[in-house]
């Protein structure tokens, strides 16, 4: 059976155990889209070590996959870390959002095409999320604001002070929308900061917690009007708690 190998970088997803010491990791890579990996004996204690670990939430990695034109499951001849993570592994605050982060890329992102724009942007999405210090707790919002323009429905006009945010039809509007399917002015302002903000100075967007919470459900409005999936994100009540 011939396999065709190919390099490239992923940032897991999701994993599920398969039998009793492998499983199927689900990556969102640079070459191929979202793609699913069959792991054997990730869990025996004898062997190369345990590569559990590396299969984290939104964990970076480097390797070296196979093709295989009978199987649907690719394999991985090599794999590493990308990039060593700093905080985000001993940091529950920065765990948590990971896990809610891998979670609506794991229910959204469907395709098996390369999309270069949104790897780059969740790759160092991911780098940014690990170096920071200040602003954590907004960084979900800012994640999600800034994905609606990768997938496709980001806001199509310029925000002006004390607009709403009209859901249905992508745009800032001076009044409030006729239908039930909007942001308040408080969190289409939210939006258009979000949006603009260098996610390096996130905590300089003072929000307290009832902000987060009205804007994260408003943005899962926003992309629950466009996307299905996102309504069965579980992670949302365990950020909220936390946030």
């Amino acid at each position: 059976m011939a396999l065709k190998s190919y390099k490239g970088r992923g940032i897991v997803l999701h994993t599920l155990k398969y039998g009793d010491s492998s499983m199927v990791v689900y990556l969102l890579t640079d070459v191929g889209g979202r793609r699913s990996y069959m792991v054997q004996g990730v869990r025996s204690r004898s062997g190369r070590g345990s590569k559990q670990a590396l299969f984290q939430p939104m964990f970076p990695v480097e390797f070296e996959g196979l093709e295989s034109s009978r199987q649907q499951m690719h394999r991985f001849k090599e794999i590493r870390t990308g990039f060593t993570l700093q905080s985000l592994p001993f940091d529950v605050r920065k765990s948590t959002m990971a896990l809610f982060m891998a979670e609506v890329l794991y229910r959204l992102v469907r395709e098996s095409d390369p999309n270069e724009a949104l790897f780059e942007f969740v790759w160092h999405s991911v780098e940014a999320l690990d170096a920071m210090n200040e602003g954590v707790a907004n960084f979900h919002l800012w994640f999600l604001a800034n994905l609606s323009r990768l997938l496709g429905f980001c806001p199509g006009n310029e925000y002006t002070a004390g607009a709403w945010f009209d859901i249905r039809e992508g745009l800032y509007t001076p009044t409030r929308p006729p239908h039930n399917s909007y942001m308040n002015q408080e969190c289409a302002m939210i939006l258009r900061d979000m949006m603009q903000c260098d996610v390096r100075y996130l905590a300089e967007i003072g929000l307290n917690r009832t902000q987060r919470v009205d804007f994260l459900n408003a943005m899962l409005v926003y992309f629950g009007y466009h996307l299905d999936a996102i309504s069965a994100v579980q992670s949302v009540r365990i950020l909220q708690e936390v946030f």
